[in-house]
């Protein structure tokens, strides 16, 4: 009758160490971890006759799933995609869903903070605009200034309207006459103002001419 038992024990421990390894396995391989990463807003299909100059760059982004999965995850196999297609000029507000949010799969999206963003959309505008020559310094003594020449004088700028249409010249990086005797050819990059102005026109000839007097 003990043998029936301690038999019987035996087998039911088994059993019960056969359930816990398979648990086990199945909590290893199917087990759930999670983890936030700030992710970076990528704006697309703006309609070309409109600026976004004031926006979120990045979202907290909470994601779920395997933890071998997540501990290989990359910041550039995530992203975060707007679609202002059908965007208009003014303050516009976009809320934020699990569709929005690019992301190897199996891995899920649980919370994106903020969820619902705001933006600022101007009219684009361009406009011709003066260069002007930003000189610094003296020529040697016993010499001034003749002409300063630039080439091109003007250039055409675009970007949001309400920074467009207060621009009424750009002006070169620094040119340092200190001590000049004789004429310059210098090629000079222009300084815009603002990162959200833009033109094709990235550097311009600069050409000082000198005099020397008695």
């Amino acid at each position: 009758m003990k043998k029936n038992i301690i038999t019987t024990n035996i087998w039911l421990k088994i059993a019960s160490l056969l359930l816990a390894i398979t648990l086990w396995f199945f909590v290893i391989l199917s087990g759930r971890s999670g983890l936030v990463m700030d992710v970076p807003l990528m704006y697309v299909n703006i309609p070309p006759e409109l600026e976004v100059v004031d926006f979120p760059k990045t979202v907290s982004v909470t994601i779920e799933g395997q933890e071998r999965i997540l501990k290989n995850l990359k910041q550039n196999e995530i992203d975060a995609v707007i679609d202002l297609s059908e965007a208009k000029a003014g303050r516009s507000f976009f809320t934020l869903t699990r569709e929005n949010i690019k992301l190897p799969k199996p891995l899920e999206v649980t919370s994106i903070d903020p969820q619902t963003i705001s933006l600022t959309i101007e009219q684009q505008m361009k406009k011709t605009v003066s260069v002007q020559p930003s000189i610094v310094g003296r020529p040697e003594r016993g010499f001034v200034i003749l002409e300063i020449k630039v080439i091109p004088e003007t250039i055409i700028i675009e970007g949001p309207i309400s920074l467009v249409s207060k621009m009424y010249n750009v002006k070169t990086e620094a040119i340092d006459i200190s001590g000049l005797n004789s004429n310059l050819k210098y090629k000079a990059k222009l300084n815009l103002p603002n990162s959200n102005l833009r033109s094709d026109v990235q550097k311009v000839d600069v050409d000082i001419l000198v005099k020397q007097i008695k």
